[in-house]
């Protein structure tokens, strides 16, 4: 399976970034369940784990909340792997605005 990695700066602390993180994962899956399945995530310290479905093909990746840097990856079905800059550059722009 292909993968995206995403790196992107912050100011924040790890806790607050942290926070941030959380609370968009949980509204994405408040306000997108029917875009995104069976949302998972599990967390250890400023480590997380994810997984989920969409258009009926299975995402899985990790976030990892680092002092100055929030780094996303993901492997994405093999059919997204056109879209592959579009995906870095929309998780980029929303972990920007997130961390902002």
């Amino acid at each position: 399976m292909p993968s995206i990695k995403v790196a992107v700066p912050h100011r924040l602390t790890q806790e607050e970034a942290l926070r941030r993180i959380k609370k968009a994962i949980e509204d994405t899956k408040k306000h997108n369940a029917d875009k995104v399945g069976d949302l998972a995530e599990s967390w250890d310290g400023y480590t997380g784990n994810f997984s989920g479905a969409t258009l009926g093909q299975s995402l899985s990746g990790s976030v990892s909340v680092e002092l100055g840097e929030v780094i996303v990856e993901a492997k994405v079905p093999l059919m997204f792997i056109a879209f592959k800059g579009k995906l870095e550059g929309a998780a980029r722009d929303m972990l920007t605005r997130l961390l902002a």
